[in-house]
């Protein structure tokens, strides 16, 4: 198959907005769905989820939505001994990037006897929604659950739809039983999102949901938000590779095939100023796309969203992967540190040939729950302060009060808010004021 090129100096200024605009929130039709979906299992709970995991898929063979304790123990104790080994190795690293990550208070005296504290607490209660179905995905378990146990949450409930045949993958549910969770709500889709955020017969609502979906857990967390929140939409993964001619064509081309392995909607681009790259790379491509499990997938997303973009200088490009603001960006340059810098939007960014993609998503230790569809403008990975709240807090002396009260009382009443003057004014008449 054949990558499309693009020259980006040869677009007119509407051709690059339309290159570079996307969403992750889904079309309004899937939200309005989402919607009736929602405000169904508000109604009926767990008989509405059921009943939609019936229609579309998702659920327990039996119809339950909960899984007792021990089966999770279980199947955490079941994994095959390599899995398990490379899976702790993953936990260890994930939980060591996080422990980094812990807020710290802070408190200022901006004037004598007036103290703000900064306050940070963690969330009660926590739902992660791990993808299902037809993949499984054991490595999303420990992207969403080891920040909240990091953060010090409460209560954790992983929410996942079965598979075709009504059982959970034992790798993902091991994993869960892995990390000590001991409770898994099974459902999938706009129904699962809905039972988190209002509670259900077996589901108590939770604070927050986090963790990426298809476009209906996407357009659900949308529609949800505002009862709860949620850590952001999560579109279509996303890649762009950066290369100049230092770049070796073999390691682009894997780079980029495999991002386009996560679905036939993932785009992919290179981006180089660098002609003979873009040919090596897409020859390169072309030549090795069939040897792929999944050629399948990834030719439709090659096909699709795929693209080899050619700027006419380093800066060019650069500025226009700042503008695309892509999920995940690599770079395979002779100068890709500063590269990197140069590039401020962007979700997960991999320096150097020898950081390949994939190494976030199971050692790094880096989060791989990302922004997408331009949302790196601004938001970054999930991280340990997404599952809590800050506060701040606020004590003031007499002699404090004293010192601000011409402050608060002239600006309160250019204002025209007066009682707010006169909850400063009235303190220092029922005692004598500081001298």
């Amino acid at each position: 198959m054949t990558v499309r090129r693009i020259d980006l100096a040869t677009l007119s200024a509407s051709e690059r907005r339309d290159l570079v605009r996307r969403s992750a929130v889904p079309d309004p039709d899937i939200r309005s769905a989402a919607a009736a979906i929602i405000r169904d299992v508000a109604e009926r709970g767990d008989e509405a989820v059921v009943a939609y995991s019936e229609r579309h898929g998702g659920g327990a063979t039996d119809g339950s939505t909960t899984l007792d304790p021990a089966t999770i123990r279980s199947a955490g104790a079941g994994l095959d001994p390599e899995l398990r080994e490379a899976l702790e190795a993953a936990a260890a690293a994930i939980r060591a990037v996080h422990e980094r990550q812990r807020p710290v208070d802070d408190m200022i005296e901006p004037t004598p006897g007036v103290v703000v504290k900064r306050r940070w607490a963690p969330l009660r209660r926590v739902g992660v929604y791990v993808p299902g179905g037809q993949a499984a995905y054991p490595s999303s378990v420990l992207m969403g659950v080891i920040p909240a146990q990091v953060a010090g949450v409460d209560e954790i409930v992983v929410i996942t739809p079965a598979g075709a045949d009504g059982t959970l993958n034992p790798a993902m549910l091991g994993a869960v039983g892995l990390l000590g969770v001991d409770e898994v709500y099974v459902a999938g889709g706009a129904q699962a999102i809905a039972a988190a955020a209002m509670g259900t017969n077996t589901l108590a609502p939770v604070d927050k949901i986090v963790g990426p979906g298809n476009a209906w857990v996407t357009a659900a967390k949308v529609e949800v938000f505002g009862t709860v929140s949620i850590d952001l939409p999560a579109g279509p993964s996303e890649a762009i590779v950066v290369a100049d001619d230092t770049a070796d064509p073999a390691v682009v081309a894997a780079d980029l095939l495999c991002q386009a392995e996560h679905g036939g909607d993932s785009p992919v681009m290179l981006v180089t100023w660098d002609g003979a790259i873009a040919d090596a790379v897409a020859a390169r491509i072309e030549t090795e796309l069939s040897s792929y499990e999944r050629a399948d997938t990834l030719a439709a997303s090659l096909d699709k969203h795929g693209a080899i973009v050619v700027a006419p200088d380093r800066d060019t490009a650069l500025r226009f992967c700042d503008d695309y603001a892509p999920e995940h960006i690599g770079f395979h340059t002779a100068t890709a540190a500063a590269d990197a810098d140069a590039v401020t939007a962007a979700g997960s960014v991999f320096v150097g040939p020898f950081t390949p993609h994939s190494a976030a998503d199971y050692a790094t230790g880096a989060n791989h729950v990302l922004p997408t569809g331009g949302l790196a403008r601004s938001h970054g990975p999930l991280a340990v302060e997404d599952f809590g709240s800050w506060r701040q807090q606020q004590e003031i002396t007499a002699e404090g009060l004293a010192a601000v009260a011409p402050v608060i009382t002239t600006i309160a009443r250019a204002e025209g808010l007066t009682a707010h003057a006169r909850a400063v004014t009235v303190r220092f008449e029922t005692q004598e004021t500081p001298s």
